[in-house]
Formats: structure tokens, sequence, C-alpha cells
């Protein structure tokens, strides 16, 4: 008897842990204010476009080899290697191959939880991390510029991660440490800071990341190993980026930095993309990473 009540113990203890896995690691959903707040937008096309080209969505989500307005065909394909695996941008074209069947509130799922309309969770390649920052507003907007996009049937590839990242639902515990909507920088510019911390999503890159490949906050934008093993992303605090407010927006509007280096890598999207936002959007960039604290 002794030995039966042991095992029944056991079970009721991993039927528990069981449950608190699947409750912990459940797909967020939207809160009934943001639901709220986008059925009542207004969505503007030409500000949409705005938001898509700061929120560089053609920079990760055209074709590797397109140029021109090629890059406005988000059929997707690009990889982006990392050491959980290599992660490969989907096609979000208005197909169905891509997200053309999305409402405004499943665009607005993905971008601030992380989370696709079947319920499955998304890696964090996918800077939602950033994203969950955006205002209701801006994530119709965007909306509807992107139906006005080329339509491109080109599938969606794989990514490429074994196990044990291969388990989506353990995302859901992921999300549950280290995803939330606070600013990093709460006393900095707030047009500079919703630029670099949400739409710009700029230490996803310039941040260095701890073993679960969460940013490390307090050592923000001060550069990090670039995922691919090539290199280093570099340090955009004041510690490490000695220019002043009028060369940084020089930079994003130009490619060409005070020493006339020029632009490389995927930043020379990310200038593309800034170069054709108006020059307000640039200075309160500059102004943002001007008013960082140094990092200890």
């Amino acid at each position: 008897m002794g030995f039966l009540r042991g095992l029944a113990a056991l079970a009721l203890v991993a039927l528990i842990g069981f449950g608190m896995f699947l409750w912990l690691t459940a797909p967020g959903k939207l809160a009934r204010d943001t639901r709220q707040a986008l059925q009542a937008a207004e969505a503007d096309v030409g500000r949409g476009e705005r938001i898509f080209l700061a929120a560089g969505c053609a920079s990760c989500h055209a074709a590797p080899d397109a140029e021109g307005e090629d890059r406005l065909v988000l059929a997707g394909g690009m990889r982006f290697p990392s050491e959980f695996g290599t992660f490969v941008a989907p096609n979000i074209s208005p197909a169905p191959e891509g997200i053309g069947g999305w409402s405004t509130e499943d665009l607005a799922l993905a971008l601030t939880r992380g989370v696709s309309p079947e319920g499955q969770h998304y890696y964090p390649a996918f800077p939602y991390t950033a994203y969950i920052r955006m205002l209701p507003g801006d994530i119709a907007d965007l909306k509807a510029y992107m139906d006005t996009l080329p339509a491109s049937d080109v599938p969606s590839q794989p990514h490429e991660v074994g196990f044990p990242f291969n388990i989506r639902r353990a995302l859901g515990g992921w999300k549950w440490m280290f995803l939330g909507d606070d600013w990093v920088i709460e006393d900095a510019p707030e047009e500079g800071r919703y630029l670099v911390e949400a739409l710009g999503h700029c230490g996803e890159c310039h941040t260095p990341r701890n073993l679960l490949g969460a940013t490390i906050r307090s050592a923000w934008l001060g550069g990090a190993p670039n995922p691919d093993g090539q290199g280093t992303v570099p340090d955009i605090s004041p510690g490490g980026l000695d220019w002043s407010e009028a060369d940084i927006a020089y930079y994003l509007e130009s490619g060409f930095t005070p020493d006339f280096d020029s632009v490389g890598g995927h930043m020379a999207f990310i200038v593309d993309n800034y170069a054709k936002l108006p020059a307000e959007d640039r200075a309160a960039v500059a102004a943002y990473l001007k008013a960082l604290p140094t990092i200890d």
C-alpha cells in the first residue's frame, strides 16, 4: 500500500507540475483596452508607411537579394544565424501565404505578444520584445499600409532550430521571465525613446544578451557579439559613440560617419529606412542616444 501511495503522490505532483507548466507557458492575449483602441482607430495609410520604415519591416522580411521597389515585396527568406539555431524571416505580404488573412488584432497580437493567430508562440528573433511598446493606433496604421503592398506567393521557410529550442510552448516561460512593456530608460526624451526602444528595436542588436537570449538592460546599447559569429555590433551608448547629435542624425540620413566611413551590413537597410523619414525623427533618435546614462 505504501508503494502505491508513493506512486499516487508522485503522479499528483507530476500532474500539478504539468498544470503549472501549461499555465505559465500559455500564449498571451490582447488586453481589452488594446482591442478597443484598435477597433476605434481610424487607420492612416500615410502614417502607416512612416511606422513601416521606422520599424524596419522590409529590413528583415524582404527577399535577401531584393533591391529598390522589390524590397516592398515582403516574401521573407532572410536568414538569421544564432547560437540557438538559424531563424528564417517569414512571408508577411498581404497574400494567403503571408498575412493576407490577418485582422488588425491578429497583427497586434503578433507584434506585442509574440503570438500567432493560431495561438503559437513566436521566437524572439521577431522583436516583439520591443514592439510590445507600440501604440495601438500605430499598429492600425501599419496594417493599413501593409495591406497596400505587393503580394507574394512564396511560402515561408521553416526555422532551423533543434531540440530543446524547438519546443515552442517553452517560449511562454521565457516570456514570463523576460517580456515586459516597461521602458528601459524611463526619463529619456519620449519621441526618441519610442523610436529606439519600440519601433526601431535598436537594442535587439546593439545590446548584449544573457545565456537565455534576453537583452541585458544594465548594458543597454553597449554593443554585442554579432549573432552570426563574425565581429561585433558596435556600442552606441555615450561611452562608445563619441558623436554629436548632428553627426548621428546625418549618419542616419546619409550612411556616412564623421570620419567619412560608410555604413555596411544590415545597418545599411536601417539607414535606407531612416533616410526616408522626416528629419525630426532622425533628430529624436540622436537626442535619445545622447541622453542615455553612461554604462558602469
